[in-house]
């Protein structure tokens, strides 16, 4: 790649992030990351140092659809408020970068830095189109400004076209490096170690499992809290697969991970359309909650949809733990706390009981909500977002069926790709016995991301709704329904 071009296009991309428009251009989310130009998806890296977390990210410096693939990095204090950095590594001479991961090498392992200045360190995917994919690494001095690629990449190629996306982590007990890494087309997780970052052992595999419908990406494999055992923790396993992720809970003891999810079920870290790759932060201090973030999107039209002059967003940071249950294991996921610090006043709304359609006294399109349902009779109840004349987003809670479930359909904007027309009704059995239902939603300008029970399931969705709708109604269908709980806060931009 001509390195002049490329500094050439980095100005334009700080020079257009200046520009007062940006941040408040139409669908631009206001408290979800996004790049202030261009294309991305995968978040990388996600590391913490120094009080500083870290976010890289595939994004194309040339332009608004996928391609180029280079990690861009941004820098936060609080995971909320976000600063963007110069390109980290770019893409060169026909090799993209693809995910990874990025770690600081505390003792200085790898020899790339000194124990008084530990390196940080990334291993990422080096991709060659259409020709092969090698794990790759690259290494900081500075605390992750400026990087240099290491003179004998790759670190580990078994010579195939279809071999990425690298999670390295710590592995205290033995003393070393894991990598887990996908053979994307076989469905299975490889697990290597090192000693040093540089030279790379197979431990074992995991897979095929649970979803093969799609090629496997993206792995990450982290302990987290069991809810409710104060000390106990389990092992998660994350993959994603074309359009959707899911999870296995089992044990790691260094070399093979032990899934204990049934076998032939198929959990899902998120049931709506626009939740892929999300990966846990690295290195966060003993007392922090394990936090994952994903990409806000959908191959199935990721390049269309209609945002400029960026396409792509992350979604907001959610703690992971999980919860035991009757017949395996669920994951649990909630926003941070940190978000509280965009809540503009506090509107608190009267409840009832509702049969039919009931607006709100409140409206917006950057706001955070939380309610509760007791649905009765075999209804279907909850919330309408977004609502316009005869447009509307929804919320809702089928009873007869005991399931929470999102909607699209009716929401403006729709016509600009088919599949996301046809990617509309997405659901999720509701675990438990208590009638009442409890729903906490964001709404960004363009992202939804909703938890219910709590964060027992989740569903994140891009919607495009016109400048006018901004309404918010309850309602309930063939039967009554109770509601309470409200809470309601407009949300500050985060940039």
């Amino acid at each position: 790649m001509n390195k002049l071009l490329l500094i050439f296009n980095l100005a334009c991309s700080v020079a257009a992030f200046s520009q007062p428009g940006n941040y408040r251009e139409k669908y631009r989310p206001r408290f979800h990351f996004s790049p202030a130009v261009n294309w991305c998806n995968d978040p990388n890296g996600l590391v913490y140092r120094n009080g500083v977390y870290h976010l890289f990210y595939q994004h194309n410096p040339f332009g608004n659809k996928w391609g180029h693939m280079t990690w861009a990095h941004a820098t936060s204090t609080d995971l909320v408020h976000w600063k963007h950095l110069p390109i980290a590594i770019p893409e060169e001479n026909g090799t993209m970068i693809f995910s990874g991961t990025c770690v600081t090498d505390l003792h200085n392992s790898s020899g790339l830095g000194s124990s008084i200045s530990p390196p940080m360190v990334a291993v990422y995917t080096g991709h060659r189109e259409n020709i092969n994919q090698s794990q790759q690494l690259a290494f900081s001095k500075d605390g992750g400004i400026t990087w240099t690629k290491y003179d004998h990449n790759p670190v580990l190629d078994l010579h195939k076209k279809d071999f990425r996306d690298p999670k390295i982590f710590w592995y205290d007990q033995k003393k070393y490096w894991v990598m887990c890494v996908m053979l994307p087309v076989e469905h299975q997780v490889q697990f290597y170690s090192s000693g040093n970052l540089k030279d790379w052992k197979h431990l074992s595999d995991f897979g095929p499992a649970g979803d093969t419908s799609g090629v496997w990406e993206c792995p990450d494999l982290s302990q987290v809290p069991v809810d409710g055992m104060p000390g106990k923790k389990k092992w998660l396993l994350q993959t994603s697969q074309n359009a959707s992720m899911q999870y296995f809970v089992g044990e790691f003891d260094g070399e093979n991970f032990v899934n204990e999810s049934p076998s032939g079920q198929v959990s899902r870290p998120d049931y709506g359309p626009d939740y892929y790759a999300a990966i846990t932060y690295n290195q966060l201090p003993a007392t922090s909650n394990p936090t994952a973030m994903g990409w806000v999107n959908n191959w199935n039209y990721a390049n269309d949809i209609p945002t400029t002059p960026w396409k792509g967003a992350m979604s907001l940071p959610r703690t992971l733990s999980v919860k035991k249950l009757a017949n395996g294991w669920m994951l649990v996921q909630k926003p941070i706390s940190a978000l509280q610090s965009l809540r503009k006043k506090e509107l608190i709304l009267p409840g009832g009981e509702l049969s039919g359609i009931k607006p709100l006294p409140v409206k917006g399109r950057q706001f955070e909500m939380e309610c509760s349902f007791e649905p009765s009779g075999g209804s279907v109840c909850g919330l309408r977002i977004a609502v316009g004349p005869d447009r509307y987003f929804e919320i809702g809670i089928d009873e007869a069926r005991r399931k929470a479930y999102i909607d699209r359909e009716h929401s403006s904007g729709n016509g600009f790709n088919e599949q996301f027309k046809k990617l509309s009704h997405f659901e999720k059995e509701i675990t438990g016995k208590s009638r009442t239902v409890r729903v906490h939603v964001f709404f960004d300008n363009s992202i939804a991301e909703v938890f219910i029970n709590e964060g027992e399931a989740v569903f994140t969705a891009q919607l495009f709704p016109g400048v006018k709708d901004e309404g918010i109604e309850v309602f309930c269908t063939a039967g009554k329904c109770k509601y309470s709980n409200f809470r309601f806060w407009q949300m500050n931009s985060a940039w």
